[in-house]
C-alpha cells in the first residue's frame, strides 16, 4: 500500500523481462554439473577486482541497485545430524542439493552490493561465489565475514547468476552456520590452533569477555557458552550466564536473553543485573507491563541504581500511552526530524473506538531519506509479476533477522494475510529457530505500507501543488513498513478511517461517526488519484474485491457510458494543460462529464468531477471571478458527496 510500483513504468519493464529471461535461460541448465567456467585465480581477481570498483564510487551519487528474487523455496527443516557432505565439485546447477551440507571457508574478505559476498573453498580446493542474503546489516556491521571464516551451508543451492557466473545463494537465515574456530567440524589444516578446545572455563570467560568489549556479540556468546560446557563453579555459571544475557541484549535476541536471566534467577531470585537484563529483554519485546513489574521489584531492593529508575520511568509511559492513546504529537514531530531513522520510542494503543482509533508502534521500519545521498533499491519479484523501487528489500531483512532472533514474535506476524503462500509448521531445528524469508517476503509484500516521514508535511506540499510531493501523495513513498494491527483493516474506496505517520508510528483516525460494529475501513488505492477507467479497483494484488457503492456503480454502468466518461476526462486533462485555456469549452466538458452519471452524489461521488470543479473554481478565484470561483467551489463539494444547505 503506498509504495513505490514501477510494474509498469517503460523504463523498469526491461528489468523484469530480462529477469524473466534470465531464469529461464538458467532453468535450462538445471541438472548440469557444476563445472568452472574460470580458474582459481580468474574467480579470485576478478572478485577483488569488483570490490576494489565499488570501493571507489563516489560517496554522493544515488544508485539504484537491483534486487532479484528467485522462485520460492522452502528452508532445510532436516537435522544436521541426518544431512551428508558435498562437495563443490560434486554439485549441479540450478539445483537445491537437499539432505547435503557443504562445509566451506572464506578465501576473500567480503564484499556486499545486494547480498553478502566472499569466495570460498572447500577441502578439495574448489572455489564458487558465496551470496548471502537477508544478512547485510547483520554481518556487515560486525565484521563477521572476515577471511578464513568456517560456514556450513545447508541443502546448498547453486545459481546461475545474473552475470552469467555460477554461485551459491542463500537466502534463508538458518540455512547458514559460522562454525566456531574450535568446532570439531573445522578441518585440521583450517584451524589457527589445535588446542583451544581443551581449554578450561575461566579461559573461555576470559575470551568471552575480550570479544564482548570489542564488539564482537557472536564470538561473545559461543565463547560463554563454552565457559558453561567446560564444568565451571556454581559462580562461574551465573556469570557466564549473566554476561551471555548481556550479549544476547546487545544483539537484540531479546528471546534468548530472557532464557538465561531466568535461569540466574531461579539461583539468585533477587540478582540486580539479572533483574534488570530481564526487564530490559521486556522492554524490547514491547511487554511493558511485566516490565514494569519487573522493574517494581529492582525499584524495592536496589533503590540507588539510577539507571534501573530511568529505565523504569520509561516503561512506565509507555504502559500509559498504551492504555489512554494520550501522545504529545508535537513532541514526536520534532524527535522524528531529529532522529535517523525516525524510529520513535512509544507505545501502541489500541481503541476503544473515538477519535482516535490507533496509534501503532511499526513492527518494522525502513527509511529512506530524500534529503540524503542514500541507494534506492529495485526489486523484482517474478512470482508476483512485480516490480517496486524503496526500501522493501531492506525491510525484508530486518524482519527475517527480527523473527530469526526472537521466535517468539513469529506467531502474531504469519498470522498475517500470505494469500495462497504455504509454509511448513517447523519453527526450530537443532534448537535453531527456522525462519522461511519467502513466507515474510510474501507477508511483507502484501501488508507492507509506504510512508512518509510525515503526512502533514506530505499533505501540505500536495495542496501547494508540489509536483514531487504530490507524487508521494499518490502511493510512491520509498520508505515503507509493517505495523501488525493496521494490516488486519480492509480496503474500502468509501473508507471510514484515515491513516498518517510520524517516522514510524502510524496514526488511524475516523474520518466519521461509526455505530456500534461497524468495520473500519481504509483504502488502499486512493480513489481520488485513480482514473475512471481504474474503476472498480483493482485490488488482485491483495486477492480481494471492493464492494463500495463507486465500484459497484462502475460495474452496474454500460461500458459505452464508461468509455464516453474516460473519453471526456482525458479531454478535459489535455484541456487545463492548453497554453490559452477555453473556459466555455471545458465546462460544457465538464456539464458533459456530469450526465453520464444516473445517481445522484449525495448517493454516489462523482469523484471525476472533483479535480475539474476545483480546478475551475482556482481559475475563476485568480481572476477576481468570485461568484463563478465560489459556484464551482460548492459543486465541487457536492461531488464529492456533501450536500450544502443554503449556500
Amino acid at each position: 500500500m503506498d509504495t513505490h510500483d514501477v510494474s509498469n513504468a517503460p523504463e523498469y519493464l526491461g528489468y523484469l523481462h530480462a529477469h524473466k529471461q534470465n531464469l529461464k535461460n538458467a532453468k535450462a541448465l538445471k541438472g548440469r554439473p557444476e563445472k568452472p567456467q574460470k580458474s582459481k585465480d580468474e574467480i579470485l581477481m576478478q572478485f577483488m577486482f569488483r570490490q576494489m570498483v565499488n570501493t571507489k564510487a563516489p560517496a554522493d551519487t544515488i544508485n539504484i541497485r537491483s534486487s532479484f528474487l528467485p522462485p520460492a523455496y522452502p528452508p532445510c527443516y532436516t537435522p544436521f545430524i541426518k544431512l551428508k557432505k558435498v562437495m563443490i565439485k560434486n554439485m549441479c546447477l540450478e539445483t537445491h542439493h537437499r539432505d547435503r551440507y557443504l562445509l566451506v571457508k572464506t578465501v576473500t574478505p567480503a564484499d556486499t552490493m545486494t547480498a553478502v559476498m566472499a569466495i570460498i573453498e572447500d577441502e578439495d580446493g574448489s572455489v564458487l561465489m558465496l551470496q548471502l542474503y537477508n544478512q547485510e546489516q547483520e554481518l556487515w556491521n560486525a565484521h563477521s565475514m572476515k577471511e578464513n571464516t568456517v560456514l556450513v551451508v545447508k541443502e546448498p543451492y547453486v545459481k546461475v547468476m545474473a552475470d552469467g557466473d555460477y554461485g551459491i545463494r542463500v537466502d534463508h537465515l538458518s540455512d547458514v552456520w559460522f562454525v566456531p574456530e574450535f568446532d570439531d567440524l573445522v578441518p585440521l589444516s583450517w584451524r589457527k590452533r589445535v588446542t583451544q578446545a581443551d581449554e578450561d572455563a575461566s579461559y573461555w570467560k576470559m575470551k568471552g569477555s575480550e570479544h564482548f568489549s570489542q564488539g564482537d556479540y557472536r564470538s561473545a556468546i559461543l565463547c560463554y557458552s563454552k565457559t558453561l560446557d567446560a564444568h565451571p563453579s556454581p559462580e562461574l555459571v551465573v556469570i557466564a550466564q549473566l554476561n551471555r544475557a548481556l550479549s544476547f541484549l546487545k544483539s537484540y535476541r531479546f528471546d534468548a536473553t530472557l532464557k538465561d536471566v531466568e535461569h540466574v534467577l531461579q539461583v539468585s531470585e533477587l540478582s540486580e543485573k539479572g533483574l534488570f537484563r530481564k526487564a530490559q529483554a521486556l522492554y524490547q519485546l514491547r511487554r511493558f507491563q511485566d516490565s514494569c513489574e519487573t522493574h517494581a521489584i529492582l525499584a524495592e531492593k536496589y533503590p540507588i541504581n539510577t539507571q534501573a529508575a530511568n529505565e523504569y520511568s520509561r516503561a512506565s509511559a509507555r504502559l500509559v500511552e498504551q492504555g489512554s492513546g494520550k501522545y504529545e504529537f508535537r513532541k514526536m514531530i520534532l524527535e522524528a526530524k531529529k532522529r535517523r531513522p525516525p524510529r520513535l520510542d512509544r507505545g501502541t494503543y489500541i481503541g476503544p473506538a473515538g477519535d482516535l482509533l490507533l496509534c501503532e508502534k511499526a513492527f518494522s521500519h525502513a527509511f529512506h531519506d530524500e534529503d540524503a545521498s542514500q541507494d534506492l533499491r529495485l526489486l523484482l519479484n517474478v512470482d508476483m509479476d512485480k516490480a517496486t523501487i524503496g526500501t522493501q528489500t531492506e525491510r525484508i531483512e530486518l524482519v527475517a533477522q527480527k523473527l530469526y532472533k526472537n521466535p517468539s514474535l513469529i506467531p502474531d506476524f504469519v498470522d498475517l494475510h500470505h494469500g495462497t503462500y504455504k509454509s511448513a509448521d517447523v519453527l526450530e531445528v537443532d534448537g535453531i529457530p527456522v525462519v522461511d524469508t519467502f513466507l515474510v517476503k510474501t507477508i511483507i509484500l502484501l501488508n507492507g505500507f509506504g510512508c512518509p516521514l510525515f503526512s502533514r508535511e506530505s499533505h501540505i506540499g500536495a495542496l501547494k501543488g508540489d509536483d514531487d510531493t504530490a507524487k508521494k501523495v499518490n502511493g510512491q513513498f520509498h520508505s515503507s513498513g509493517v505495523w501488525l494491527m493496521a494490516s488486519h483493516i480492509n480496503h474500502s474506496c468509501m473508507s471510514n478511517a484515515r491513516r498518517s505517520f510520524i517516522g514510524d508510528m502510524m496514526i488511524i483516525r475516523a474520518s466519521k461517526d461509526l455505530p456500534p460494529n461497524t468495520e473500519i475501513t481504509f483504502w488502499y488505492k486512493s480513489p481520488m488519484s485513480r482514473d475512471p477507467k481504474e474503476f472498480p479497483a483493482n485490488l488482485q494484488h491483495w486477492g480481494i474485491r471492493c464492494d463500495c457503492i463507486l465500484c459497484q456503480e462502475a460495474l452496474s454502468t454500460s461500458s459505452s457510458i464508461l468509455s464516453t466518461r474516460n473519453r471526456i476526462w482525458a479531454d478535459l486533462r489535455r484541456l487545463f494543460k492548453t497554453s490559452k485555456i477555453n473556459l466555455r469549452k471545458i465546462e460544457d466538458k465538464v456539464s458533459t462529464l456530469a450526465g453520464t452519471y444516473s445517481q445522484p452524489a449525495s448517493e454516489v461521488p462523482h469523484l471525476t468531477l472533483e479535480s475539474p470543479y476545483l480546478s475551475l473554481a482556482a481559475i475563476y478565484a485568480s481572476s477576481r471571478k468570485l461568484e463563478k470561483s465560489v459556484e464551482f467551489g460548492l459543486k465541487t463539494l457536492e461531488s464529492l458527496g456533501f450536500v450544502i444547505q443554503g449556500g
